[in-house]
């Protein structure tokens, strides 16, 4: 009888081990560019690799290109995917090794997020952001060419006014004063002229 309740213990064991699995977060970096066949090759392999450990996949997000901060394997620049994994414990250093030697992946991390963490889908949350910088962008543009135009306007009036108010302190132009000027004129021509001068 005790043989048979610690059969039965053993058993639960097996159970609680089969259903012990919990959620992980893998990132995946890969070089960017390759073309579409590579690429498959390269995420096929990696989710063969995930399948063959026995975990189920439960959110996959693809960040797509991104800068790196210093060269990998010759590559400046490479493309993200966000894996979000159930997974036995047991079978996370296997997949981390197999990820290791995986051709085609330059790096890999693999965390256990911390109790209530929920799956965000930060490529969407991404789009978001670069729509609301454009907007904030061509905001800022417009604000711009409004404070441009002002200043022109303003710089326009203030040139008007100062025609203005040389036009009403110069004297008025009349008939006795141009018949004057040509009389001025006249006389210093005569002042000037060779033939008057006795040298």
């Amino acid at each position: 009888m005790i043989s048979l309740q610690s059969t039965a213990a053993t058993d639960t064991d097996l159970d609680d081990q089969e259903t012990d699995v919990r959620l992980y977060e893998c990132s995946v970096l890969y070089p960017f560019p390759l073309n579409q066949k590579e690429e498959k090759d390269i995420i096929d392999g990696v989710e063969e690799i995930f399948k063959e450990a026995g975990a189920r996949e439960v959110a996959k997000d693809k960040w797509g290109r991104r800068g790196l901060a210093y060269p990998i394997k010759g590559h400046n620049e490479g493309a993200f995917i966000i894996y979000h994994l159930e997974i036995d414990p047991s079978k996370v250093k296997e997949i981390n090794e197999a990820l290791r030697i995986s051709h085609g992946v330059l790096r890999h991390l693999m965390i256990k997020p911390p109790k209530g963490y929920q799956i965000t889908k930060f490529s969407a949350s991404y789009e978001k952001w670069l729509n609301e910088r454009e907007t904030v962008e061509e905001k800022r543009e417009s604000e711009k060419e409004e404070e441009l135009q002002r200043r022109v306007t303003e710089k326009a009036r203030r040139q008007a006014k100062r025609v203005e108010k040389e036009q009403k302190d110069k004297p008025p132009v009349t008939k006795e004063t141009t018949v004057e000027k040509d009389k001025l004129s006249e006389e210093l021509e005569k002042l000037i002229s060779d033939d008057e001068l006795d040298l």
